[in-house]
């Protein structure tokens, strides 16, 4: 009697162990989209490289000295201007914390706002007068504690910092960052130059030389890391860049000057960015602006826009089908796993992938 209840006790074991590796893998399995479903949000005479998700509103940061949001539950637009005298702004950078909406300037002066969650008032954070600055991207890793990247000023990264939610921001000293070579800079391609996840920080570069700077500590350290993504040319490199997770990261860009060229143009790392592998080469898109990983696809769910349009992988980007043949979308970012925002010349879209 002992022995067959034995017996059974190992079947059903069996029986919950082979359930539980079951649960598992439908939690990680990704959805296969076959075919999308695009809403036009808004059209306007704009450009927007820079959007972000908060609630039920989707923020943008546009050219013209203006900012604005979508509201995804009323179905209504509201947009605001900086008025900076005659100057005319373009905001490439956008962040939120709890409280505030961040938007960051490219060119000289660098000028960042804070901006109230109703979108009326905006107060100037920082400023930067130099004939370099170019500020390319900015993140938060909390609600207190965020970064911006420029193109260099002098010999090593361009970085500023707040510690206080974005009331004030600090230049990081030259000998806390790593050098960079003659000609090697950032692109305000789409605000995906830096990634935060946890305490970790990725920014990439492009130009003459095409790297991947990590930080483990929110910038306190650095090391740095080489790309196989085409470089050596002003408009060449990485100009996007996403991590579904600290190890499993991929990087994307090419080159501007030629954006049907599909080679040395999209690469994958699963070591957390010190070693990158080229992928699909000579395959699928060109010239990318913007990638994002899907969420809840276990990272094998990637979808890039770029010149060659809308592109999909289900496979961590080794297969690509193309949704969408539009060049004119800049930036990307999902709502959830099925549904997307994106904007860039002259409108906002919503993606549904089915």
């Amino acid at each position: 009697m002992m022995r067959i209840s034995l017996v059974i006790m190992l079947f059903l074991s069996g029986l919950c162990f082979v359930g539980a590796q079951n649960s598992n893998s439908v939690k990680t399995k990704s959805i296969r989209f076959i075919s999308t479903q695009i809403d036009t949000l808004f059209q306007d005479e704009i450009s927007i490289r820079a959007i972000v998700l908060d609630q039920n509103k989707i923020w943008y940061a546009a050219d013209k000295n203006r900012y604005g949001f979508y509201d995804l539950k009323s179905n209504k637009k509201f947009e605001n201007s900086i008025a900076e005298g005659a100057s005319k702004i373009e905001f490439r950078s956008i962040a939120k914390t709890l409280d505030y909406i961040y938007i960051l300037s490219v060119a000289n002066p660098a000028l960042l706002y804070q901006i109230t969650k109703d979108g009326k008032k905006s107060q100037l954070v920082y400023q930067e007068n130099n004939e370099k600055v170019f500020y390319d991207s900015m993140q938060f890793w909390n609600e207190k504690e965020g970064i911006a990247i420029g193109d260099p000023i002098t010999d090593c990264l361009s970085i500023i910092k707040t510690i206080d939610g974005g009331k004030t921001w600090t230049k990081l000293p030259d000998n806390k960052l790593p050098k960079i070579f003659e000609g090697e800079a950032h692109f305000a391609a789409s605000n995906t130059n830096i990634i935060v996840k946890g305490n970790n920080a990725w920014i990439v570069s492009g130009g003459k030389k095409s790297r991947v700077f990590y930080s483990p500590d929110k910038g306190n350290s650095w090391s740095v890391y080489d790309t196989p993504i085409v470089q050596g040319k002003q408009m060449t490199g990485v100009f996007t860049a996403d991590f579904y997770d600290s190890k499993k990261g991929f990087i994307s860009g090419g080159d501007y000057e030629l954006p049907n060229q599909n080679s040395d143009n999209k690469a994958v790392t699963n070591d957390g960015g010190k070693t990158w592998k080229l992928i699909a080469d000579k395959k699928a898109f060109g010239y990318t602006s913007c990638v994002q990983y899907v969420p809840k696809s276990g990272g094998k769910g990637i979808v890039t826009v770029g010149a060659s349009g809308i592109y999909y992988s289900a496979d961590g980007g080794a297969n690509w089908v193309q949704f969408s043949k539009d060049p004119g979308l800049y930036t990307i970012r999902f709502v959830d796993e099925t549904t997307a925002i994106a904007a860039g010349r002259n409108k906002m879209i919503r993606i549904r992938f089915k």
